[in-house]
């Protein structure tokens, strides 16, 4: 079972700084992924550096193998109270999650977390530890058994009080309001994925907002536990080319998403299978060269330039309408990852018209499986040949 993880946020109106903040990594060793969320007090850079603090910290407690009730208890008894409101600094959502359905939440301050099953919302049990330092501060600890499809759903406050005042939410949404928005949402998409339920979500929110003008930071973390989405990416000639055959078949029998980045890997599959490769030209866009067309394989990109360009968009966040835009979003659709990386130089790469910035095609790999695995929570392998 793989656990999809993603957080989309909004900022509050008018301010340049996210008061919210969210941390989580995945140990692919151990089938475990951990998650905190983090709401600070107040908005801007005050906020985002208490929410950032807490976030942190318990992410490194949780990563050391310590227990997370007991790290959460430890920041629930640290965190300061605001002079002024009387409340504390910041309140945070975690969760240590295994992939045979075996997960602890801890929640602090920030809304219950929702859970759904077969279009039903649970109700689990917890345990509530009270701050021995702080009378008005109380954990709540769950220990639940997660099955596959099961959907939970974090959010800040911002999510639940958002139109408050309003005629139509003179409480604001609310919970319960947030969980018809996400119920209608899985009925109509049963499969969205947790990036895109997330997004979906954060986007209603502002909808809701008068005048689309959000008046706290909003964010929703997504977990679906479903079954792994596996890709494989094929880049670069194999470095011994009497073997050209049998990697053209390993990769066309792998039963999942497939992928080429390279002309001259395209032709090799297409001589070796005789399957003809021709130009798409309807998606020549931007500046780089467009895709190519493969029958049996999902996406055929240019090489060096468009790995290079992807690996940027991977980073940064944001693409442009290009070919690595398309290659960026098969990886991000994507759970488990594989590449087959050939490992005979081409002479192209040393073209002096060539960008100076552009890498040999293995470290454009090791760095571009760092940031998915790191960035995006995804698992990744890569094999060189």
């Amino acid at each position: 079972m793989f656990i999809d993880i993603a957080c989309s946020q909004k900022k509050k109106y008018n301010q340049n700084a996210y008061g919210d903040f969210f941390a989580s990594n995945r140990f692919p060793n151990m089938n475990r992924v951990v998650a905190v969320l983090s709401d600070g007090l107040g908005s801007g850079i005050k906020a985002n550096i208490l929410a950032c603090m807490t976030s942190t910290m318990l992410l490194k407690f949780m990563e050391s193998h310590s227990d997370i009730e007991k790290s959460c208890e430890i920041i629930m008894n640290s965190l300061p109270v605001c002079k002024v409101r009387g409340i504390s600094y910041s309140t945070f959502s975690a969760i240590d999650c295994f992939e045979d359905g075996k997960a602890k939440i801890v929640e602090e301050g920030n809304p219950d977390f929702i859970w759904i099953r077969n279009g039903e919302v649970l109700k689990p049990e917890y345990q509530t530890i009270q701050s021995k330092d702080f009378k008005n501060r109380k954990m709540k600890v769950y220990n639940i058994k997660l099955e596959k499809y099961d959907r939970i759903i974090f959010c800040s406050d911002g999510a639940t009080q958002v139109a408050m005042g309003t005629k139509e939410y003179p409480l604001g949404l609310e919970r319960n309001g947030l969980i018809k928005i996400i119920l209608r949402k899985l009925e109509a998409d049963p499969e969205i994925s947790s990036k895109d339920l997330s997004e979906f979500l954060v986007k209603q929110i502002e909808f809701i907002a008068p005048k689309r003008e959000l008046k706290d930071d909003t964010s929703i973390l997504s977990i679906y536990c479903r079954d792994p989405r596996e890709s494989l990416i094929f880049t670069g000639p194999p470095f011994h080319s009497e073997k050209d055959s049998f990697y053209a078949k390993t990769f066309m029998e792998f039963n999942g998403k497939k992928a080429i980045s390279g002309g001259t890997t395209a032709n090799i599959i297409s001589r070796e299978l005789n399957i003809p490769v021709v130009a798409d030209m309807s998606t020549n866009r931007g500046k780089l060269p467009g895709l190519l067309k493969m029958e049996g394989v999902d996406l055929v990109t240019e090489g060096i330039l468009t790995l290079t360009k992807t690996l940027e968009y991977l980073r940064m966040g944001e693409s442009e309408n290009d070919a690595a835009r398309t290659l960026m979003n098969f990886l991000l659709d994507s759970d488990v990852i594989s590449f087959l990386v050939g490992a005979q130089m081409n002479k192209a790469h040393y073209d002096p018209n060539l960008p100076i910035e552009i890498e040999i095609r293995k470290n454009i790999i090791k760095q571009m499986a760092k940031v998915l695995e790191e960035k995006y929570l995804k698992k990744v392998e890569v094999q060189f040949i």
